[in-house]
């Protein structure tokens, strides 16, 4: 099992320098801004500051790489949709990351964080696209469970499940939330399986 409170940030790049080495094993977290990603690889880490959260949404304007050992690495991308920032500058980051997730051979996966209440919408459908393109396994997780009732949560999990359901590249659903930590076991199981294989 790894241990991921080991993480720390090791490198960070952006449209104008280079990625790190492409030769180890990666995981990828995925989000629209203000869906909860920071807050999300806080609690999987168990470090309340080692991903920048911010009441300003769009706050993550790199790749940043935290690694867990010499040779694994959770992939921290720009927070997408978020609509106070320029359009060159969304277009920036959408080609950031698309080319990324095109041509990086270390990934094992990503992790798309959705807010549960507001989930699948057209940037989560793109980037599920895109994952799906290069058959880039994907596991969604839904925050901010707490903000909701159980019947609600299994509501939004069942529809969720049966709207990716006709996708061919594998795609798992759970529900999380960073303040209870419910989901956090599964979360951390399914990491362990990408990056143990």
């Amino acid at each position: 099992m790894l241990n991921f409170k080991n993480a720390k940030f090791v490198t960070a790049f952006s449209a104008s320098s280079k990625p790190p080495e492409d030769r180890f094993i990666e995981v990828a977290f995925a989000g629209r801004s203000n869906a909860g990603k920071s807050s999300s690889l806080n609690a999987l880490t168990g470090q309340n500051k080692l991903a920048k959260t911010s009441s300003k949404p769009g706050r993550t304007q790199q790749i940043n790489f935290f690694g867990i050992d010499e040779k694994r690495f959770l992939v921290d991308l720009p927070g997408y949709g978020y609509a106070a920032v320029s359009k060159t500058l969304k277009e920036e980051w959408q080609g950031l990351m698309e080319g990324f997730l095109r041509s990086r051979q270390s990934l094992r996966g990503v992790v798309i964080i959705m807010d549960i209440r507001h989930p699948l919408k057209d940037n989560d459908c793109q980037m599920i696209e895109w994952c799906d393109e290069r058959a880039l396994p994907m596991h969604i997780v839904l925050t901010k469970a707490d903000k909701l009732k159980k019947n609600q949560i299994n509501k939004t999990l069942f529809a969720v499940q049966k709207s990716v359901q006709d996708i061919k590249t594998e795609i798992t659903v759970q529900v999380f939330s960073s303040e209870t930590k419910v989901g956090l076991p599964e979360l951390r199981a399914k990491l362990n399986t990408w990056m143990n294989s």
